[in-house]
């Protein structure tokens, strides 16, 4: 039995329909990522099955038992907010006991689940300090033990991740994952950062304009985007028109009137899909032909923007020290099949 269970979950405000008939599944110890731009409905969502906003159709079920009419305190979740929502006037042992308080947890057990819960998120020692003195990434870690301290059948995390710096996000991720897979709690996290969500997550949600475009692995999202707004906003993306031709040696996909790959679809007009770092620098005369517009050192890779008949095409390549080509020059380029998704123009 799912975990978690949303049945066309809907919420309108006046005629703005912010969430349009969601359904999701997440199992019991499955991390579970909501993703996408501001407004998409994803807050509005999570808040939702918090029950600080009910739902305009549809139901929400927790373990089999639907939770309509069931207050937020009374649902037995475990939340972490974009601000953190620390008490200022409580210490971290005070603030991590708090909900333990609530539900009337006895002194001595209430402490035994403090201190364990403090070590796991790596803050032993600091039980008597106060959130004011603490770093943004320890004030995190306090949220998340509070929210973790009664042992919630699902967390959710608002945006937890958003007011750190890049570093620190990034390795906060990791050990959010990583306490995560330790406890084997089922989690929900709200995030516009696909980094983010593809990091951390079993599966990712993408969702636009309050309807899901996608429920899939974030490989999978990322590889074989369902859509051409999954596609765009997963990472960077080459969107191509071309066309699939049938040829006696077998259909070829061919775009700005060059042969790129072979390929196994109908013939007609279509549209491909693909990842900047699936394309091969080829000789000029090969491939669809292009000239290097611009190119850009990030590092660990070179962003290269080429010219082609096809229209502006992205390419990355990593970094291994060999010769890129510079800005003017002419160059192929080349992809396998199993490097792009093609869909008919028609569903594109």
């Amino acid at each position: 039995m799912s975990a978690l269970t949303l049945e066309g979950l809907s919420k309108r405000f006046g005629s703005h329909s912010a969430v349009d008939g969601v359904d999701l599944s997440v199992a019991e110890g499955e991390f579970v990522s909501l993703l996408g731009p501001s407004g998409c409905g994803k807050t509005t969502t999570l808040q939702m099955i918090a029950g600080f906003v009910e739902p305009s159709a549809g139901r929400i079920l927790l373990g089999g038992t639907d939770l309509a009419g069931v207050s937020p305190s009374r649902r037995g979740l475990g939340i972490v907010f974009q601000s953190y929502a620390l008490f200022p006037h409580m210490t971290v042992a005070e603030n991590v006991a708090f909900g333990l308080e609530m539900r009337r947890v006895g002194r001595s057990e209430r402490d035994r689940r403090v201190r364990e819960t403090l070590a796991l998120v790596g803050l032993s020692g600091f039980e008597h300090r106060f959130p004011r003195r603490m770093s943004g990434g320890q004030q995190q870690r306090v949220a998340l033990a509070r929210a973790l301290v009664i042992e919630p059948s699902v967390l959710l995390l608002d945006e937890p991740l958003s007011n750190l710096d890049a570093k620190l996000r990034e390795e906060m991720q990791i050990e959010l994952r990583q306490i995560q897979r330790r406890l084997g709690t089922t989690t929900v996290l709200v995030t516009h950062d696909q980094g983010e969500a593809m990091a951390l997550s079993d599966r990712v949600v993408v969702m636009n304009a309050g309807r899901v475009e996608q429920i899939a692995p974030p490989h999978e999202a990322y590889e074989r985007p369902a859509t051409a707004f999954v596609a765009s906003f997963l990472g960077k993306t080459n969107l191509l028109r071309g066309m699939v031709e049938r040829r006696a040696e077998g259909s070829v996909f061919t775009v700005g009137g060059s042969d790129v790959a072979t390929v196994e679809a109908p013939p007609g007009p279509c549209v491909a899909v693909v990842r900047p770092e699936r394309i091969a620098l080829t000789a000029p005369e090969e491939g669809l032909r292009g000239t290097v517009a611009a190119r850009v050192f990030q590092g660990s890779h070179w962003m290269l923007h080429i010219d082609t008949q096809a229209g502006p095409v992205l390419v990355i390549r990593q970094n291994t020290g060999g010769a890129v080509p510079g800005e003017g020059e002419a160059v192929g380029l080349v992809w396998a099949e199993a490097d792009m998704a093609l869909r008919s123009e028609v569903a594109a």
